[in-house]
C-alpha cells in the first residue's frame, strides 16, 4: 500500500510532522512518499533517510493554480493523508479524492487559525481593500493559505475519511484521534551517545548546558528562560539553541539582548539530532500561555524524554499530561521559577538524570513510533470502510 503525505510547505514546521509520520508508515510495511509545495528557499527540516520527498516550488495566485496541477499529479497513493486544514494541502487533496475516491486522512497538529487570533479573527475588508487584496500584486488573498481560505478548509475537516490530532484541544475542536508527537526512540538512545564527546563536539564543553532543540518563536518562551540565566548570572550556564528560526530575525533578536547566554547551533539531519541532544544537561520547553501554544504538542519535550534528558517545561496544554510526572514544571511566563528550578537540578543532578530515565521509559511506552503504529493502522483500515 502506497501513501502520499499531502505537505502545505515543505519550507515549513509542517514537514516535520509529515516526516514523523513517514516513520510510522514505514513501520506499517507502508510505501511512502511526502508531496508538496514549497514556497521558502529551502526545506525546513532535512528528511530522515529512505523518506522520498517530491517538492514543487509554490506561488501565490494567479500562477498558484498551475502548481496545483503538477501537485495533483504527485498524489498517487492508495491513501492520501493531508497534513494540516490548508488549501495547499486539505484543499487539493479533497479535489484528488473526488477525482480518485481513495481514502482521505486529516491530520492537524496546530490550530492554524490561533496564529491570527483564532475564533476572534474576521476578513471584513471595505471594497476598496478587498479590490486591493485580489487584484494588487502583493494582494493578501493571493496567498494560497491566507486565513479566510484555511477558516474555510475547516469548515470541511468533516469531508476527511479520518482525521489524527496530536493535541487534547485539537480534539476537542475538531474530533478525530489522538496520534501523539512521538520519536523514533531507537535512533533517539542515550545508551548510542556519549554525552562529554558531544559537548566536545559541539563547542560545549565546559558548560552547564540547557537546550532549546527547535526554531525560537515568541510563544514557546525562550525568552524567559534567557532571563532567568541573567538572574543566575553564572557564567558556565549555556543555553544552546538548535537550529534557528527559518521564519524571521526572531533569534537574532535574541542574541542581541541575550548573546553572552547564547550558543546558536545550525540545523542538522534528524539522525544527527540524538548526538545533537545528548550534549544537554537539562531540555527546556518554556512554552508561554497563548492559544498557539496550547493548541501544540512541541516536540522539543519528546527530543529530551528520549534521551533521557532533564526536561524543564511549563504548565500549558497538555504538557503536564505528556511529561506524566517525570520533568519539572513552573508557571508559564515565569523567569523566576525557571531560575529557581535551573538551580535546583543542577543542585541535585543525580535525582534529576533518574527523572530523566523514568522520562525516556514513559516515551518508549507511550510517545514511540512503535506506540504510534497500532493506532495509525486501525485509522487506515477504518478509512476503507
Amino acid at each position: 500500500m502506497k501513501v502520499s503525505l499531502v505537505v502545505s510547505d515543505l519550507s515549513g514546521g509542517g514537514a516535520i510532522r509529515a516526516f514523523l509520520l513517514a516513520q510510522v508508515l514505514i513501520e506499517l510495511k507502508c510505501d511512502v512518499e511526502v508531496v508538496g509545495f514549497q514556497f521558502g528557499k529551502e526545506l525546513y527540516a532535512i528528511p530522515p533517510t529512505g523518506i522520498p520527498v517530491c517538492a514543487i516550488p509554490g506561488k501565490n495566485y494567479p500562477g498558484f493554480l498551475m502548481d496545483v496541477q503538477k501537485l495533483l499529479k504527485k498524489i498517487d497513493g492508495d491513501i492520501i493523508y493531508a497534513v494540516k486544514p490548508k488549501p495547499t494541502s486539505f484543499g487539493l487533496s479533497l479535489l484528488k479524492k473526488l477525482d480518485t475516491r481513495r481514502p482521505l486522512i486529516l491530520d492537524i497538529d496546530d490550530w492554524e487559525l490561533s496564529w491570527f487570533g483564532g475564533d476572534e479573527w474576521k476578513y471584513r475588508p471595505s471594497f476598496k481593500q478587498l479590490y486591493r487584496d485580489i487584484f494588487k500584486h502583493n494582494g493578501q488573498l493571493r496567498e494560497p493559505d491566507h486565513p479566510l481560505y484555511v477558516k474555510w478548509m475547516e469548515g470541511l475537516v468533516s469531508r476527511a475519511d479520518a482525521v489524527t490530532v496530536d493535541t487534547e484541544f485539537l480534539k476537542q475542536r475538531f474530533g478525530g484521534v489522538y496520534l501523539p508527537n512521538g520519536k523514533d526512540t531507537e535512533m533517539f538512545d542515550p545508551v548510542k551517545y556519549n554525552p562529554e564527546l558531544s559537548r566536545e563536539r559541539y563547542g560545549l564543553s565546559g558548560y552547564r548546558v540547557l537546550m532549546f532543540p527547535g526554531a525560537p518563536r515568541a510563544h514557546k518562551g525562550v525568552e524567559d528562560v534567557l532571563m532567568a540565566l541573567e538572574q543566575l548570572n553564572e557564567p558556565d550556564l549555556k543555553l544552546a539553541i538548535v537550529g534557528g528560526s527559518p521564519y524571521d530575525d526572531y533569534d537574532d533578536r535574541l542574541m542581541q539582548q541575550w548573546g553572552r547566554w547564547v550558543v546558536k547551533l545550525p540545523k542538522f539531519p534528524v539522525e544527527t539530532m540524538p548526538e545533537v541532544v545528548a550534549a544537554a544537561h537539562v531540555v527546556v520547553v518554556p512554552q508561554r500561555d497563548t492559544l498557539t501554544a496550547v493548541a501544540q504538542f512541541p516536540l522539543k519535550l519528546t527530543d529530551g524524554m528520549a534521551m533521557a534528558k532533564p526536561v524543564l517545561s511549563t504548565r500549558v496544554g497538555d504538557i503536564p499530561t505528556i511529561l506524566g510526572g517525570t520533568g519539572y514544571l513552573v508557571e508559564p511566563s515565569s523567569p523566576d521559577q525557571i531560575s529557581q528550578k535551573i538551580k535546583w537540578i543542577f543542585q541535585n543532578f543525580t535525582a534529576a538524570n533518574f527523572q530523566g530515565m523514568k522520562a525516556r521509559e514513559r516515551c518508549v511506552k507511550k510517545y514511540s513510533i512503535q506506540a504510534m503504529a497500532p493506532i495509525l493502522s486501525d485509522i487506515i483500515a477504518g478509512s476503507y470502510r
